[in-house]
């Protein structure tokens, strides 16, 4: 598999890449400063909806959180193509960032930002072996269960 460009392990995921979601603020989606990119948090949007909102702990299975972990990641993904053109150019996912809506007693952070990180090693291989922090938060935009924000070193 190591053989096969990003775009390529995409399709035999049967991944296609949405178009990125514009921002909905004063920032942009993504920022290129010498050889690094860092893309905004993206939420779990399919098809323009919300894949999962709520919380973890109260109305979101962690199952659920976990596909919406990997549907943030494929917009990351996206946001990452708009901005370089082309994902093989990307030599490293460095860090991802995973912020996940729940209750104060929930503790399966990891597990659900494991959908992130999963699909960043299916797609980049080695180079999507990355460092990671994951952060329980009360609130996020649209009321999403999920979002995923990533740094990553490009040729």
């Amino acid at each position: 598999m190591s053989a096969h460009t990003p775009e390529e392990r995409l399709r035999q995921l049967g991944i296609v890449l949405p178009t990125p979601a514009a921002p909905v603020a004063n920032y942009v989606a993504a920022v290129i400063t010498g050889s690094s990119l860092v893309v905004s948090g993206q939420l779990p949007l399919v098809d323009g909806k919300l894949y999962a909102s709520g919380k973890l702990g109260d109305s979101v299975a962690v199952e659920v959180a976990v596909e919406a972990a990997r549907y943030s990641m494929v917009n990351v993904i996206a946001q990452v193509k708009a901005a370089i053109g082309d994902l093989s150019r990307v030599k490293r996912v460095v860090r991802l960032g995973g912020f996940i809506a729940c209750t104060p007693d929930f503790t399966q952070h990891a597990s659900v930002m494991n959908g992130a990180s999963d699909l960043a090693v299916a797609v980049f291989g080695d180079a999507g072996r990355h460092a990671r922090s994951t952060v329980g938060v009360p609130s996020l935009p649209l009321d999403s269960a999920v979002e995923v924000e990533g740094l990553f070193e490009i040729a």
